[in-house]
């Protein structure tokens, strides 16, 4: 009975998949991944292989919790494999699709943790935000990136921005639900184009984090209506454009010195190599920083695209370690040179 009732589900999903943008991801990644396509698409196109990391809310978690999750098989990642992982931070990962249910948003309560594709953290990670600095989530809703920054460090000013009035309700609610009023009060959200950040805030920040608004391969992967659909498709190419300007935002925004992380959850080279090329090519205040020590200490956990010579990670989908995909990339803002 149970197994009638897991194929009936898997098949109802499976008729939800957008054909128009399926068959767009096949000859695109085909071409951009070559036979790891294969298991990416295997595992994009079935959310029962889906996995779902816990984050723990450093501000509002019993020890019960931990002990609850060791006893269904989770275990910890990151834990003392990379310089950049706080003890703080702590997020349980399973080898299996199980999935904790989601807490409930209740005004004045804390959650206990934050349910996330496990991927998402390797941005946070990148960034290495330190007690004290100042941080720019310049794209932050949902929110998840900005709570996993605060499971971090305890800064000495988090700007969260979001464009998008939904999306930044979204944010707001985000931030309310996991983060105690003390360090709210260090919080800044705002409603501003990311691309104009630059000019607001010159120069301000020790770390930048830009989420950039991309394909997003699963969600596209699942779109209802197929005529948005194909007209999604066709602005795609106009995704790497708004990518570019708001890189050179954040660019204006980060402090000489300062540290830049770009991330996307695509697949897509355009949206991901491509644009940290086209930056680093016309902008000579930028070098990038090398992220292969985080692939190596994470390859237990992740899967990751063969690299290349463009810069940054790119996560791909695979069996048993269904996370991704995601793009990470750093930036360094070079320091000025003495004036004489």
């Amino acid at each position: 009975m149970l197994t009638r009732l897991k194929a009936k589900s898997e098949g109802k999903l499976a008729k939800q998949i957008c054909r128009v943008v399926l068959d767009h991801f096949d000859k695109a990644y085909s071409k951009e991944l070559g036979d790891s396509w294969n298991t990416v698409r295997d595992i994009l196109t079935s959310p029962s292989l889906w996995q779902h990391a816990v984050l723990l809310n450093r501000f509002n978690c019993p020890s019960e919790l931990e002990r609850d999750l060791h006893l269904k098989g989770y275990h910890r990642l990151f834990q003392g494999s990379l310089p950049c992982s706080p003890q703080s931070m702590k997020c349980y990962l399973s080898g299996t699709p199980h999935r904790l249910p989601s807490e409930r948003h209740r005004a004045g309560n804390l959650k206990q943790y934050y349910l996330l594709n496990a991927a998402s953290l390797l941005p946070v990670l990148a960034a290495d935000l330190q007690d004290g600095e100042r941080a720019l989530d310049l794209c932050a809703a949902p929110g998840g990136k900005s709570v996993a920054l605060l499971q971090c460090a305890w800064p000495g000013y988090l700007h969260c921005n979001e464009y998008d009035s939904l999306r930044l309700r979204w944010l707001r609610q985000t931030l309310e639900s996991f983060i105690p009023q003390p360090l709210r009060n260090i919080i800044t959200v705002s409603e501003l184009d990311g691309r104009e950040m630059g000019d607001a805030r010159p120069e301000t920040f020790d770390k930048v984090l830009v989420d950039a608004p991309c394909s997003n391969d699963r969600s596209w992967l699942f779109s209802s209506d197929s005529q948005k659909a194909a007209c999604r498709i066709r602005q795609r190419r106009n995704l790497p454009v708004l990518q570019v300007e708001l890189l050179r935002s954040a660019i204006k925004a980060l402090r000489p010195g300062g540290l830049l992380v770009y991330s996307t959850c695509t697949l897509s080279k355009a949206e991901n190599q491509d644009v940290i090329s086209e930056v680093l090519n016309s902008d000579s205040s930028v070098v990038p920083v090398d992220l292969q020590g985080i692939a190596e200490l994470c390859s237990p956990d992740f899967t990751f695209a063969p690299a290349g010579p463009e810069p940054g990670l790119l996560v791909i989908p695979d069996q048993g370690r269904a996370w991704g995909p995601m793009y990470v990339a750093k930036l360094r803002k070079l320091q000025r040179c003495a004036e004489w």
